[in-house]
């Protein structure tokens, strides 16, 4: 779980999560099945075991910025599980295979410290010179651009600059990698971006085996039921009347029959998938059986002649006889099926396909990747031509297409706002990059970001924020070359098209924590004054809330204040809101320090929440107490809508009236999964989430849209399954009349809410929940 910047934590980290985690990990690593695992498991094993030393000690502070003893907040910690530090820098460990090169050809020990040094060194400047002119080099940990940041600053002339930032990367430098390893390539394209790479596509074609079952079916087809119809025509010989054996078979026959037997064995050996053939009880083992016994010139016994003409009528019967037009059209039909190349083989020829591409790379052009078997392939490969990849062979190309993030939505690549905020910080990365006017500089901010992003968040307590990029000394050395009015401008426009992107192609969806983060360093760079607010845990919420919490607050009452749709339905006085904010702000200026809270703000969700609760059983505190308190912030806030309108500007090209059906139909498909669900509280939540996203959406539109949706609601619903409309029924009918000037929670009205600390209407139940 990832742990945000201004969000309350826990009052103390506890050592029992660790210890369970530690556990788990042993567990997995000795009883999985598959070694990859196994293997993933002992390092975090090993992870677990570095915290909970780390915690016993006192050598790791959980739930501060600085959880390592001696290592300041910019060093990147190893974060496990939870957001605890094990005590290890990420950029730490044993040297790298490129470190030991470069020490053996400097002919220095081979040992970070004389690594440092020889990088200060003329020869080693001129090396990093020219990994900076090149752009031919991955950073993997921020801490790997820091002696390219010293590079390019000398080179710039700003000696002082270098100076100072290696003053403060020096007491670190015989723990800690400060350069990077050189790439084949610069970096990509800034505009296009790849949720997998070429060698991730290749892993998972080269994954595949053959099936089994499959494969069985085709030797089935192709061996074993035509070698049946030559036993048979071969008895058939011998029968008079239908009844095989009513005529003694000749010496031709005994030794056309030795000669099928010679063959049966051929086929059996190299034929292993199918192994009816082998049971003694099925009609082609009765038939190979009785045949043994006759060309070994035993008699057949009443027993097995009575199986052998049973065996032989029920064949005929069935199939008809061998050579009919009906049984020949079959096996032809039959041969043809069987003659289709296997998943694997074809998987083995896109892996060919792909094995010239640059393998840490996207693809930029899918099409010829997945094409049908071509005429000079079949030769070479034998497979037929023109025969076509399978949708699952094709799937894990088409996911490391390298194309703008609006193609990659558009084809479906980019399934769940959850995978756009994976890529997003690729685009991040280069926007904020546009901010130095110099080219090489430009790609080191770029590659930096991009390490940066990976760094996994703290367990941090009492409001502390994670650590931002700016505050990374290598960072702050160049701050003074950043142009910051070309930075906005760029920024903007890179904000309000992410903003509009993740708005239309998933409008029922709150915008993910990683999302959020990302777009707000594009918010901050654009200095626009929009308050972004993250998903609060309600597990590790302690009832407190940062003030730009009630600044997102205000923009709402900007927007959507002096009766919406929005604002009634969930009985919202805006105006207050709004009042409020401005009163908190007019206070804030006369203080020294900046508040770290907003006691207002806080205290208006918490009597919100127990007004929309059952308050017999609502108390602060309790998961599902904490989640009703939050929900109340998010509908407040919008949570983020209404600052991407009001202060981004996005208007999504569709309009507001599509995103509000949309965001029904994730309402009414997330409702489906509530039936016969035993844990459908999450569920709940989410469509109580879509729901609100629609009501946002629909409080934008103009009356004629707004009158025209609310009515076609209704006839949605009447196409849904039974079980949803009954359930979602009380809510729609709560959203007419505040519509026509009511309260949704009047008559059979019910206002749609995630949380509760009772039992949930949506549930069909009313008995209290638990483990909210």
């Amino acid at each position: 779980m990832n742990h945000d910047a201004d969000q309350q934590h826990l009052a103390e980290a506890n050592p029992g999560y660790a210890s369970g985690q530690l556990a788990k990990a042993l567990r997995t690593a000795h009883t999985h099945q598959d070694p990859d695992t196994r293997l993933r498991a002992q390092e975090k094993s090993r992870a677990w075991r570095a915290v909970l030393a780390g915690m016993t000690n006192g050598l790791l502070a959980i739930g501060s910025r600085t959880p390592v003893a001696g290592l300041p907040a910019w060093v990147t910690p190893e974060v496990v599980r939870g957001g605890f530090a094990t005590g290890r820098p990420s950029a730490g460990g044993p040297l790298s295979a490129y470190e030991t090169e470069v020490a053996r050809q400097a002919g220095i020990p081979e040992n970070r410290r004389a690594l440092f040094a020889y990088w200060l060194s003329e020869d080693g400047l001129s090396r990093l010179y020219d990994l900076l002119a090149g752009g031919r080099y991955e950073v993997t940990v921020p801490e790997e651009a820091a002696l390219l940041t010293v590079a390019w600053l000398a080179r710039a002339g700003e000696t002082d600059a270098a100076l100072e930032l290696v003053e403060e990367l020096a007491p670190f430098a015989d723990r800690l990698r400060f350069t990077p390893p050189p790439a084949e390539r610069p970096a990509p394209d800034a505009d296009a971006v790849h949720r997998r790479t070429v060698d991730d596509a290749w892993h998972a074609l080269d994954r595949r085996r053959p099936s089994e079952a499959v494969e069985t079916q085709r030797e089935a087809l192709a061996v074993w039921h035509p070698f049946g119809d030559e036993l048979l025509a071969h008895w058939l010989e011998t029968a008079d009347d239908g009844q095989v054996l009513a005529r003694t078979p000749d010496a031709a026959w005994h030794e056309r029959g030795a000669e099928l037997l010679r063959r049966y064995r051929d086929l059996a050996r190299r034929h292993t998938y199918c192994t009816k053939h082998l049971n003694p009880k099925q009609n082609l083992g009765i038939l190979r059986g009785a045949l043994e016994e006759t060309v070994a010139g035993r008699e057949l016994d009443a027993r097995r002649l009575g199986l052998l003409r049973h065996a032989v009528t029920s064949m005929v019967r069935r199939r008809g006889l061998p050579g009919s037009a009906g049984l020949t059209a079959l096996r032809r039909e039959q041969a043809a099926q069987a003659a289709l190349p296997s998943h694997h083989a074809l998987a083995q020829l896109v892996l060919r396909r792909l094995s010239g591409l640059p393998q840490e790379e996207g693809i930029a052009e899918v099409g010829p990747l997945v094409a049908a078997v071509s005429e000079a392939e079949a030769r070479e490969t034998g497979l037929p031509a023109g025969a076509a990849i399978p949708r699952v062979l094709r799937r894990p190309v088409e996911a490391a297409l390298s194309a703008p993030i609006g193609t990659l939505v558009e084809r479906g690549v980019v399934p769940s706002a959850e995978v756009l905020a994976e890529l997003v910080p690729q685009l991040v990365a280069a926007t904020t990059a546009q901010a130095y006017p110099d080219d090489s500089l430009r790609i080191l901010a770029a590659a930096n970001y991009r390490a940066f992003r990976n760094r996994r968040s703290l367990l941090l307590l009492n409001l502390e924020r994670q650590v931002r990029v700016e505050e990374l000394p290598w960072v702050k050395a160049v701050a003074g070359w950043r142009s910051d009015t070309e930075a906005g401008e760029v920024s903007a426009i890179a904000l309000r098209q992410l903003g509009e992107l993740a708005v239309q192609a998933f409008p029922g969806t709150i915008l993910p924590n990683p999302l959020v983060r990302e777009l707000s360093v594009l918010a901050r760079e654009a200095d626009l004054g929009a308050p972004l607010v993250e998903e609060l845990a309600a597990d590790i919420f302690m009832g407190t809330f940062t003030p730009k919490f009630l600044a997102a607050a205000r923009v709402a009452a900007e927007l959507l204040g002096g009766g919406s749709l929005y604002e009634r339905y969930y009985e919202i006085d805006y105006r207050a809101v709004r009042n409020m904010a401005i009163a908190e702000a007019g206070e804030a200026q006369t203080r020294a320090h900046r508040s770290r809270t907003s006691p207002a703000f806080a205290k208006l969700c918490a009597e919100r929440a127990k007004a929309s609760s059952s308050r017999r059983q609502w108390g602060f505190g309790s998961v599902a107490a904490n989640g009703t308190v939050i929900e109340q912030s998010q509908i407040l806030t919008t949570h983020n809508l209404a600052t991407l309108v009001h202060r981004v500007g996005i208007a999504p090209a569709t309009g507001w009236e599509d995103l509000a059906r949309r965001s029904f139909d994730t309402v009414c498909r997330l409702t489906a999964r509530v039936q016969g669900n035993p844990r459908p509280l999450a569920v709940i939540k989410d469509a109580a989430y879509a729901w609100r996203q629609m009501l946002f959406h629909l409080s934008l539109c103009t009356d004629q849209e707004q009158t025209r949706t609310l009515a076609w609601l209704s006839d949605e619903l009447t196409r849904r399954p039974g079980h949803v409309a009954t359930r979602l029924a009380p809510a729609l009918t709560g959203l007419h009349q505040v519509a026509e000037g009511g309260s949704a929670e009047d008559g059979n009205g019910r206002r749609l809410l995630g949380w509760t600390t009772g039992g949930h209407w949506l549930r069909g139940e009313k008995t209290p929940l638990s483990g909210r």
